[in-house]
């Protein structure tokens, strides 16, 4: 699921999952035990998390939430939240390195992190285009983006299935640097290694000060937010349309 390369005092944690890294209860549940661990680990410093060149992440394994059934949905969308909570409350340094496309569920991955910096490219993407499939965002996931854009610029966003190219998403706030592919990693290293020259008491606490709001809106139950969703993905409407995509993967 995750390839991890620890060097002076921080880990690269690499997402290596199947041929896109597209985002299932594994991976999820893989990314929540890593970053748990991480931040018990007296000897880690920093983390980034990277993807592979020229693709991050797909985003949502959509293929498997149609076809498998409520039961395994709700168990997808908890260890979803959870990974997105520990990430959100991981309090070292945390930077991104966005090497390609990471659309939709993976922006809100990216968006978990201190610092994002992104890799240049025409098929290199990000933001949230659920509205292109009727999908709904769930509510948490809305939240995270709004964050990050201000409400109106991100409903006005989702309502267009806008996603954007590096230079883009630095403008709307996104995302921090757009760089070279191949600098993206480098870059990465060296601004984990320039937040870690901070006294790490202090850097836990201003992350804190400054992201009170952001961890506000993952302080809920994953199970009850999980329930919650799915409950809504119920409607008749919806259920025809899931049952429409199951019926196209199968064949």
């Amino acid at each position: 699921m995750l390839k991890t390369e620890v060097k002076n005092g921080y880990t690269i944690v690499q997402l290596d999952h199947g041929k896109v890294n597209a985002i299932d209860t594994d991976l999820a549940r893989a990314l929540y035990n890593q970053f748990i661990q991480l931040e018990n680990d007296p000897n880690n410093k920093g983390v980034i998390l990277a993807g592979r060149p020229h693709g991050f992440s797909a985003g949502l394994n959509i293929k498997y939430l149609a076809t498998c059934g409520a039961e395994k949905a709700t168990q997808f969308w908890i260890e979803y939240i959870k990974a997105l909570q520990a990430m959100v409350r991981y309090s070292k340094p945390f930077v991104c390195a966005i090497t390609g496309y990471a659309p939709a569920g993976a922006t809100i991955f990216t968006l978990c992190a201190d610092y994002r910096i992104m890799a240049k490219g025409e098929k290199h993407v990000i933001g949230m285009h659920e509205f292109k499939m009727s999908l709904q965002i769930p509510e948490m996931l809305c939240d995270i983006y709004a964050y990050q854009m201000g409400e109106k610029n991100a409903w006005a966003a989702v309502q267009n299935a806008q996603l954007y190219q590096s230079d883009e998403a630095v403008e709307v706030g996104l995302v921090n640097e757009s760089v070279e592919a191949e600098e993206v990693l480098p870059r990465a290293e060296k601004h984990v290694k320039k937040l870690m020259h901070v006294l790490p008491v202090v850097y836990k606490q201003s992350k804190q000060f400054f992201r009170k709001d952001l961890l506000k809106i993952v302080d809920r139950d994953a199970e009850v937010v999980a329930k919650e969703f799915i409950a809504f993905n119920t409607h008749p409407e919806i259920l025809e349309m899931v049952d429409r995509f199951a019926a196209t993967f199968k064949k």
